[in-house]
């Protein structure tokens, strides 16, 4: 067990992404004498690996069955792809689909509806690869903000536009919304993508607002600091949802979506849609051993302010990986001096970083992909879930800070390891 400083909570549960035959492995050779067909004496190849999270923020006991299914389904569609060959950024893309498909999640259909009623959802996509970079913010009118992200990667790894043009990689509202639908992306209505339940919940908290426009405003403060733990189903506490992955051939990507706050301020973007911010993919390189991926979730204010995702990055080239991210998110996050002022610091990390090994066993011709993934967060619960294409389904779970520890203020740590084979 690492040491504990005095504003961390470091829950240590490494979980293998073994079969389920081989549960207790802390790090599981997709590989075995038993897998060996009559005529081949190869080991069959792992496809990829995948890791997806609903949010950092409340997950209620209640709604925590629906959750962890949108969570496997997700690593399923990104398995899906990676099983037959795509490229990390189509299967982080995938994965994302689904999350913003699914009612429960603030992303895509049911996300948090504005001050003005309106959705406007933000999202990006990064190809650790290439090293493009696609996002959409403040955008109405699309199911799947993932997609115009995805487009905007892709059509800029095309090159250059008529008469030398520079192609976006950035857009916003009604711009995005009109470029999405000319690269054939199909608009959505607004009141489409609204559920009954974000619908309720704008009613809720739009009654709460009037209400507080009476009272004496350090009432209300405190009133708000009370109401932050009684989440009823996250009534803007489940800020993002996201996925980083890693193919067979060893490269990263990663993407983040998000509805933004609840009564956000129209045309506010957050760190979903933000560089450096939302999500972060490089792959190694001379200058780093490791490729990694990050998402985030949480405060898009505060993750904007320390560019987490690209800090967890940077701080994943350290040896020990585990370390490397309590101590990002203690002294880049927690006791960051760009958020100084903030008495609750609130954000989550999914992270992976991979690099490639060769076998001793079972022949020394075999390479293997090392994975190692990793989740942070200080808000009271994350969810997430994660899955190799050799696995039969995904593995989910949902991460609580323990009884008694301050939101904010505090931080768990938890994470796994699993070793993909590479002929």
């Amino acid at each position: 067990m690492i040491g504990l400083s005095s504003n961390a909570v470091v829950m240590e549960s490494l979980t293998s992404c073994a079969e389920e035959q081989h549960p207790s492995s802390l790090v599981t050779n997709c590989w075995s004498k038993n897998q060996e067909s009559s005529g081949s004496q190869r080991p069959k190849c792992v496809r990829g690996f995948v890791l997806v999270h609903a949010g950092a923020g409340y997950h209620s006991e209640s709604k925590a069955k629906e959750y962890k299914h949108a969570c496997k389904r997700a690593c399923q569609k990104a398995v899906d792809q990676l099983r037959a060959g795509a490229p990390a950024v189509e299967a982080v893309t995938a994965a994302l689909v689904e999350l913003e498909d699914s009612p429960f999640t603030n992303a895509g259909m049911g996300s948090n509806l504005n001050l003005s009623g309106e959705i406007e959802c933000d999202a990006s996509i990064m190809d650790g690869k290439s090293l493009h970079f696609g996002a959409v913010g403040a955008l109405s009118g699309i199911k799947n903000p993932v997609l115009v992200a995805n487009c905007l990667l892709n059509e800029a790894q095309k090159g250059k536009l008529s008469a030398g043009r520079i192609p976006p990689c950035f857009l916003v509202g009604r711009g995005a919304h009109d470029w999405a639908v000319s690269h054939g992306i199909p608009p959505c209505p607004s009141e489409k993508m609204a559920t009954r339940f974000s619908l309720s919940a704008y009613k809720r908290n739009k009654r709460k607002m009037e209400l507080a426009e009476g009272t004496d405003a350090e009432h209300h403060q405190t009133k708000k600091r009370r109401q932050s733990s009684e989440n009823e189903n996250g009534s803007g506490g489940l800020d993002t949802v996201g996925a980083v992955v890693v193919d067979l051939e060893g490269n990263v990507a990663a993407a983040v979506s998000s509805g933004g706050l609840a009564m956000k301020h129209p045309g506010r973007v957050g760190q979903a849609a933000h560089y450096g911010c939302g999500c972060w993919a490089e792959n190694a390189s001379n200058m780093n051993p490791f490729s990694t991926a990050v998402s985030t979730s949480g405060c898009g204010e505060h993750l904007i302010r320390t560019m987490l995702a690209r800090e967890c990055s940077a701080a994943m080239q350290s040896e020990d990986a585990h370390q490397a991210l309590l101590e990002a998110m203690q002294n880049k996050f927690i006791s960051s001096p760009f958020l100084a002022g903030e008495d609750r610091v609130l954000g989550g990390v999914i992270v992976l970083r991979s690099c490639r090994c060769v076998e001793a066993q079972p022949s020394p011709n075999i390479q293997g992909i090392l994975v190692e993934f990793l989740w942070s967060h200080t808000t009271e619960s994350m969810c997430v879930g994660y899955m190799s294409a050799r696995d039969s389904k995904a593995k989910t779970h949902i991460s609580r800070l323990p009884p008694g520890t301050v939101p904010g203020q505090s931080l768990a740590i938890e994470g796994g390891v699993c070793r993909l084979m590479v002929e």
